[in-house]
């Protein structure tokens, strides 16, 4: 069997050791940057959009740089806001007093393995998720607008509408831009926030509108439908589940603390529990087309063994099925190995053949899974707001769950802590594979609207996957010798890292092990998640596809804060008005384009200033660097924040609106 890679039919350039070098350079810059701020705020910023721009600035000085080429250079350097996620999980190791470092050797393997399995899972999937998929994919759509606008000889029939689109996308990054940089001087607050208690009951709640253009951005791209399901879900986390379990709690702290608290450690995992329900509906819903997709993988490997692989069209070219499956097979042989010598090094020797062929089987099930999950999850709302978080809760739930029901029985009292490496270990893993699917499908969907070549991407991914492995042991281990993280033994509370998602996971594995876990919001969740499929598919059958409510959508609207859930609600409200409003004008393809390029600039200019802000950060060494005023000033920063947000995002589509032109009259229509 040939696993050779066909040459496209019609060459372009594309895969260059320049886009591969520079690819490499942001990489590595920015996967240093996101794990600081990661670990310091639990957040990471998407890296796609910003590489995009520098590649364009830079290439466009030499001769023959093509849109393709600048996408490879993107492609690489956006495993940095995915690969860097792995923070999330791997400091647990550190928290649970198991690792006092990261040891270079297992933590690249650990990333770069599970980073490879990602690429190679996420390849059968492209034609199921991509290609025959009506998922919006926000951020890939917009970073394939950034690319297009900057393309130099652009194709464009109509000179005027492309110089009104790049006007369009200059005018959204430059107000999110400056939105973002006076937010860091914190004249403008970040969110506007209010909590509240129920009168004399020990009830509480409140909401965090987070002020982010790139937010709002998302939302009107993922359209109207999936913006309502995250707001319901918001709703019934804040104007439900919140107040009820406040309720049952003594008055203990402010109205803020202990509806955080009650959502963070209570209704969260309601929402976990209805993402895994509505994660397996979906991967059932995904088993047709992703079997469709494989059988015609399989056909395009026989065309290329009977040599006709020359005349497959660009868009047809993935890595061969073939290859994809000696690649995964490789990379599971030192995987296995990684477990073994884990399970011995815990003394967990004595059931080292029970965790090696359990632990290879659920990194080959789950990996799946989550690579099918992550990469739906990421074409419905977009890369940086997929709850990767939720995805770890449920792998390192299942594992916990696995060596409780097979392991523990074989073992003494004593081997609990062990185990909880053990499940932490594993779910590090599955966790890369879900990290770069959650990119890839993106960055698929990016190089089918610029007509690059899938191989080519595929290959790159896995470039970017190397680097960011490279440089992700290194960096933890300078900020743990320098600050440590929260709740690690001996670590400095006062200036330790918080690392919350990573502390979260590692809370969970213990409490499963030990079996001190509360199931009862994670089994009220997978209920409400069965309920909410039902409500879907009704709604889908009475309009006939019209309306529907995305269970998947409505469990992360459960997760995620409401300074996500609210922005990103108000975003698609607007922009499904706009698109009505574009719907009655001379040309409506035209002018819902200008809505999209315009929701595209305000994404690429709030995630520019933040590798710039993130950048300051580090090297600072202040959570502030760029304070102008101190806490003092909050109340007023929310007020003046808050008007300058509204009237900012009123001016964009006032002026909207005149670029798109008036409504066409009815008459004669």
């Amino acid at each position: 069997m040939s696993l050779s890679i066909p040459a496209s039919a019609a060459p372009v350039r594309e895969l260059t050791w320049r886009a591969l070098l520079l690819g490499v350079l942001l990489t590595l810059v920015f996967t240093a940057a996101n794990v600081y701020f990661g670990l310091k705020a639990g957040l990471t910023f998407a890296t796609s959009i910003p590489a995009a721009v520098i590649s364009m600035a830079i290439l466009r000085r030499f001769s023959g740089a093509t849109i393709q080429e600048n996408n490879i250079v993107q492609t690489v350097a956006s495993a940095a806001g995915t690969l860097s996620s792995i923070i999330f999980v791997l400091p647990g190791l550190v928290m649970v007093g198991w690792w006092t470092g990261f040891p270079f050797a297992t933590s690249f393997f650990v990333c770069a393995l599970g980073g490879v399995l990602g690429v190679m899972y996420s390849i059968p999937l492209r034609r199921a998720l991509v290609v025959h998929s009506a998922l919006p994919y926000p951020e890939g759509v917009a970073c394939a607008e950034v690319l297009k606008v900057g393309a130099s000889g652009s194709n464009e029939s109509d000179p005027a509408a492309s110089q009104t689109g790049f006007m369009a996308l200059l005018l959204g990054s430059i107000v999110s831009t400056v939105f973002a940089i006076v937010v860091a001087t914190q004249i403008f607050a970040s969110d506007v926030t209010q909590f509240f208690r129920f009168g004399k009951q020990n009830g509480a709640s409140g909401f965090d509108l987070g002020l982010s253009f790139a937010l709002f951005a998302v939302g009107h791209l993922v359209g109207l439908w999936v913006g309502l399901a995250i707001l319901l879900g918001a709703l019934l986390s804040w104007a439900g589940a919140v107040p009820y379990y406040t309720n049952l709690m003594p008055l203990d702290g402010t109205a803020a603390d202990v509806a955080t608290a009650v959502w963070s450690h209570k209704v969260r995992f309601i929402g976990a529990g209805t993402i895994g329900v509505a994660a397996v509906w979906t991967l059932l819903q995904m088993v047709g087309p992703i079997i469709a997709g494989l059988r015609s993988a399989l056909a395009t490997s026989r065309l290329r063994e009977a040599g006709q692989g020359a005349g497959l069209a660009r868009g047809e070219q993935d890595i061969p099925i073939g290859l994809v499956g000696l690649v995964t097979l490789l990379c599971m042989l030192p995987i296995a190995w990684l477990l073994r010598s884990f399970s011995i090094g815990s003394g967990l020797g004595d059931v080292s053949g029970v965790l090696l062929i359990g632990g290879v089987a659920y990194v080959v099930l789950m990996s799946f899974f989550v690579a099918a999950v992550c990469g739906y999850m990421a074409g419905l709302i977009g890369s940086s707001n997929s709850p990767l978080s939720g995805v770890g809760i449920l792998v390192v739930v299942g594992a916990a769950l696995l060596l409780v029901f097979f392991v523990k029985p074989m073992l003494p009292v004593t081997a609990g802590p062990a185990l909880v490496a053990f499940a932490l270990f594993v779910t590090a893993v599955v966790f890369t594979v879900a990290t770069i699917s959650n990119d890839n499908l993106q960055d698929l969907k990016t190089g089918q609207l610029v007509d690059a070549t899938p191989w080519r991407q595929q290959v790159a991914l896995i470039v970017g996957v190397i680097a960011g492995a490279a440089v992700i042991p290194p960096i933890l281990n300078l900020l743990n010798q320098a600050y440590g993280f929260a709740g690690a033994p001996g670590a400095a509370a006062a200036h330790a890292l918080s690392a919350p998602q990573a502390a979260l996971i590692s809370a969970l594995a213990q409490g499963v092990i030990q079996g001190d876990l509360d199931w009862n919001p994670i089994g009220f969740g997978a209920l409400l998640g069965v309920a909410l499929i039902i409500v879907d598919e009704v709604l889908r059958r009475l309009s006939h596809g019209r309306i529907y409510l995305p269970p998947l959508a409505v469990g992360l609207g459960i997760y995620l804060p409401t300074a996500v859930t609210l922005m990103t609600g108000a975003g698609a409200v607007v922009g499904w008005l706009y698109d009505r409003r574009a719907a009655r004008t001379h040309d409506p393809a035209q002018s819902r384009q200008l809505g999209v390029l315009l929701a595209s600039g305000m994404i690429v200019g709030e995630s520019l200033i933040g590798v710039v802000i993130a950048a300051v950060v580090v090297l600072s060494g202040k959570a502030t660097p760029l304070a102008l005023v101190g806490e003092d000033f909050a109340s007023a920063a929310m007020l003046i924040g808050g008007a300058a947000f509204v009237l900012a995002m009123g001016g964009l589509y006032g002026w909207l609106n005149r670029m798109s032109g008036p409504v066409a009259s009815k008459r004669g229509s």
